[in-house]
């Protein structure tokens, strides 16, 4: 029958480090495996797991270990991530397009890591195992590039081209570069661009400061920054997926970074379709604007007038 330190021997033959052999890494597997102390391992399956409804309430219901609200972050970065790199677990297998922050986000045991662990305490075992660590490497590359092949590439206003990791926001951020810029914001400089991963992939610090921008480690940029020299306009334009538009607070927010700019500002949110700003569109601020990734040729102004500009400019 499978139990806790069946599981931490498991982990040590498939070559996790000490730390990641503990009692939590060892329940945290038989959770993946979907295990309960009256299967055996031969049992184990593949299913998706979310860090809170699939491990921690599951091994508190079938092995009675409960862990505090607040460890969920634990199991991620000091067991589930390290399961990632020893390829033990994957991550959002059953639907890769997720976005790193999606609330949908689960891991599953690896088909290779389930083919060994199923032939746990059989005559098979130590032969099963040593596949699994000499093609770890080769598993591992392939994972790298499957990743890799997943990965949204941007053509930036200078041509040069860079990969945002997968994910729906990282599609509508594409589209805004790609398809906004060109069609209401020619010419201009990107000065921000944050990945969802790597929050300042794109961040002009020297541009921003030229026209009286100066950013702190509290500000809290907008997802996309592009600045129109010939206009002298600077467009903040938030992507819209899951976190909300400009409102009337976010607008607030945004306004205090030009305290020392001479710009005028075009607040943008942008969606991927007319669904997702039905969602939202209660809470757009006047004197915005907004653009569907859908409808590239279109915005739709919240002030009434029928062209676009700052506020300044429209009477």
């Amino acid at each position: 029958m499978a139990d806790v330190e069946q599981a931490q021997e498991v982990l040590r033959a498939l070559g996790m480090r000490p730390a990641q052999c503990n009692r939590m890494s060892g329940l945290t597997l038989l959770a993946l495996c979907a295990l309960t102390p009256e299967t055996s391992w031969t049992d184990s399956r593949r299913i998706g797991c979310t860090v809170t409804k699939g491990i921690m309430d599951y091994i508190k219901e079938h092995y009675g270990a409960e862990y505090a609200a607040n460890t969920r972050e634990t199991f991620r970065r000091h067991v589930l991530h390290q399961f990632i790199q020893g390829r033990i677990a994957d991550q959002n297998p059953f639907n890769p397009g997720l976005p790193t922050n999606s609330p949908n986000t689960h891991y599953a045991i690896s088909e290779a890591a389930l083919e060994a662990v199923q032939k746990f305490g059989s005559e098979k075992w130590a032969e099963t195992v040593a596949t699994f660590i000499s093609n770890r490497g080769i598993l591992q590359e392939t994972y790298e590039t499957n990743r890799a092949f997943e990965l949204v590439p941007v053509i930036l206003p200078d041509d040069r081209q860079i990969k945002l990791s997968p994910g729906s926001h990282n599609e509508l951020q594409k589209a805004i570069v790609e398809n906004f810029a060109p069609r209401f914001a020619p010419g201009s400089a990107l000065l921000y661009l944050g990945d969802t991963v790597q929050k300042d992939l794109i961040l002009d610090n020297a541009g921003l400061v030229a026209i009286g921008i100066d950013i702190t480690r509290h500000d809290k940029l907008p997802d996309v920054i592009l600045y129109s020299e010939e206009m002298n306009w600077v467009f903040f334009i938030e992507a819209v997926t899951s976190h909300g538009p400009v409102s009337d607070k976010r607008k607030l927010e945004l306004k205090e970074m030009l305290s020392n700019c001479s710009c005028e500002a075009i607040y943008v949110s942008a969606f991927p379709d007319t669904a997702e700003f039905r969602k939202h569109i209660d809470h757009i601020a006047w004197e915005t604007e907004v653009w569907l990734s859908d409808a590239p040729n279109h915005l739709i102004h919240y002030d009434g007038e029928h062209f676009l500009g700052p506020a300044a400019t429209r009477k």
